[in-house]
């Protein structure tokens, strides 16, 4: 029993050297970040004949047809996969039989060594993370969904020990504002789990579509999932006529959540489904219009991009049309009963999403039935009024055996402890939200929205403001004095206004998505933009050619500017990364690196219309031509 005892605590001292030690030189570009790698000398080259030895477990299938893909496909390999000690074994994914505390739940420990690799894990979604590290160890070949011709599929010899930072590394899809399929979801939940994500929030109702078949409800996906078809600048559309079809659009049935709910699975990953209420259902009213409070609601059609809201005087909105469930109406309820009890039956997922965001008052505040309803449950304002919605719809979410999340507008009515929120208005909400006890998500606007502009606004569709690479890679979902035990984590959120295919989904999450997934999953301390972006680049490499679309924005110039006397215009340029030279001209030439290159502030010549920019490094162009009208540029002067 001594010598027991004292081994565990050699054990553990080791397991602390390597999980903090620092390599000399790291030759690796992991994303995220691991806990520790150190590197060894040599090399493991992969064989023809590649044998794995897995532990004998079902949620190891996944792993290992990850790799066996990948062997197979883009390296030509023939792989065989066994139970036990075998010789010849390259590759084994062994479950530990006592628990590594060094690692935790989600963590792993992979070996490389120059005649066999071992992944070692607690669970099984350790042993999956490996496998998508082991991956990027491999050349970037290796992404190929072709056979690649002439590469040495090695992989560096190294250690490395790693587990996340948090357990909720999440990104919201919007998939009501315009319609994704079963096979793209998919896709996106391919792509996320390469970097370690493991929940994606599915945004499944809102004002344009309502996505997801309810027994018994049949109008909500005959009428609410379909709309007029519009292609331009969403928001700003001609409301449709009569006589336009409304057949653009879809819902996902049952059978089609089950098969998305089981491959999700399969991969790690949880779906959080959000039915978004009481705000942004004008797709559910359309549908049932005695949901509403308003006279006329049948009248109401699904909204194609057409102007509803106000803004002009903020929060919350003016509405030109009453999206907005009857908080005063039993029937709301009933309703509401009847999705929630097949949603919970459909998704695993202990949480609902809820919504609770952004639900304009001025319809309320003209009802007679609201008006009672706060006389006789003596509510005083309408954050009162929704506080008493969102507690009856809470009350529906626990009785089916589930925890309710919420927009942190929730919070503003009061709110039972039990309750979850999703911070977006930025941190201070969460932080209030930990304070009283509640279990929060953060995922705030100047963090973590990826609908929002990665480049200047005249190279991306004009989304509310702008948030670049550098910016989201500044999240930190821990602010300093809260409690950690209350911060389950945070999450990036992709709504798709502007957003009409999964290749524009996909050039919007990525390379943030990066950032986000370090942020979530890496310690604090590695958290270094100088180490960040050089990995960021190898990474292009790679969803180059695993055919996943990405934002070069990141080397777009940032532009600045100031009048100076004689109304001129000084025109300053900077970029996100270091080391790019920026050559421009004025004369609706397109600019290369033989053209002036940017050294200081540039007067903008009297009669010019345009400046165009481009980026380079050394000889070769990385960024974009950018065309900047001198007419815009004024348009940002000071007032």
């Amino acid at each position: 029993m001594l010598y027991k005892s004292l081994f565990k605590i050699l054990s553990g001292c080791l397991i602390s050297v390597q999980l903090y030690a620092q390599p000399l030189k790291t030759t690796v570009a992991i994303i995220p970040e691991p806990v520790s790698i150190m590197m060894n000398e040599g090399k493991f080259t992969l064989p023809k004949n590649v044998v794995i030895q897995s532990s004998k477990h079902p949620e190891l299938e996944s792993a290992l047809n990850f790799m066996t893909t990948r062997f197979e496909t883009a390296a030509g390999r023939k792989v065989t996969v066994v139970n036990s000690a075998t010789p010849g074994v390259s590759i084994r994914l062994m479950l530990n039989s006592e628990v590594d505390t060094g690692i935790a739940t989600e963590g792993y420990r992979l070996l490389v060594t120059t005649d066999h690799i071992t992944i070692r894990a607690n669970k099984p979604a350790g042993i999956f993370y490996g496998v998508q590290t082991l991956m990027q160890l491999f050349p970037k070949e290796i992404e190929s969904k072709e056979l690649a011709e002439n590469v040495q599929w090695s992989a560096p010899a190294l250690s490395i020990a790693d587990y996340p930072r948090f357990g909720w590394r999440g990104l919201m899809f919007d998939v009501s504002r315009h319609f994704f399929t079963k096979n793209e979801v998919m896709q996106y939940i391919d792509a996320m789990v390469r970097y370690k994500f493991n929940i994606l929030h599915l945004g499944l109702t809102n004002d344009e579509g309502w996505r997801i078949e309810i027994k018994g409800l049949p109008r909500l996906t005959e009428i609410g999932a379909w709309n007029v078809k519009r292609i331009g600048t969403f928001g700003e559309f001609i409301p449709p006529t009569a006589d336009e079809p409304r057949n653009y659009g879809g819902f996902y049935t049952q059978e089609d959540i089950k098969e998305l709910v089981q491959y999700a699975k399969e991969r790690f990953v949880n779906i959080l489904p959000e039915i978004n209420v009481p705000a942004h259902s004008l797709a559910a009213i359309v549908s049932y219009p005695d949901l509403s409070c308003t006279e006329g609601a049948e009248k109401y059609v699904v909204r194609s991009g057409e102007q509803i809201m106000d803004w002009s005087k903020g929060a919350p909105p003016i509405a030109l049309v009453d999206n907005t469930l009857c908080p005063a109406n039993e029937k709301v309820y009933q309703f509401l009963d009847t999705v929630f009890t097949q949603v919970a039956a459909l998704f695993p997922f202990e949480y609902i999403h809820a919504g609770g965001d952004e639900a304009p008052i001025n319809y309320w505040q003209k009802s007679s039935a609201i008006k009672a309803l706060m006389q006789k449950e003596n509510l005083k304002d309408m954050h009162a009024l929704q506080g008493y919605f969102t507690k009856r719809v809470e009350k529906i979410i626990n009785s089916k055996g589930k925890k309710m999340i919420g927009w942190d507008e929730i919070l503003e009515g009061g709110l039972n402890p039990s309750a979850a929120i999703m911070s977006w208005r930025g941190m201070k909400s969460g932080i209030e939200a930990a304070k009283k006890k509640h279990e929060v998500v953060m995922s705030p606007v100047e963090f973590a929205y990826l609908d929002y502009m990665q480049s200047d606004k005249i190279m991306e569709p004009n989304v509310y403001a702008s948030l670049r690479l550098k910016d989201t890679y500044k999240f930190d979902p821990l602010p300093e004095g809260v409690d950690k035990k209350y911060i389950k984590g945070g999450q990036g959120n992709l709504w798709t206004e502007q957003i009409y295919n999964l290749r524009q989904a996909e050039y919007m999450t990525w390379p943030r998505g990066f950032a986000l997934s370090e942020s979530l999953w890496s310690q604090k301390e590695k958290i270094d933009w100088n180490r960040f972006f050089p990995r960021v680049e190898k990474h292009f490499e790679r969803l180059n050619i695993a055919e996943i679309k990405f934002a070069p924005s990141v080397y777009d110039p940032i532009f600045n500017v100031r009048r100076l006397a004689e109304n001129k215009l000084s025109v300053s340029l900077s970029t996100e990364v270091d080391g790019l030279d920026v050559y421009y001209s004025f004369d609706n030439s397109y600019p290369d690196r033989f053209y002036p290159k940017y050294t200081e502030a540039l007067i903008a010549p009297v009669d010019a219309t345009l400046l165009r920019v481009i980026t380079y490094r050394g000889k070769e162009p990385v960024g974009r031509m950018v065309n900047m009208p001198i007419s815009e540029l004024k348009s940002r002067l000071p007032k």
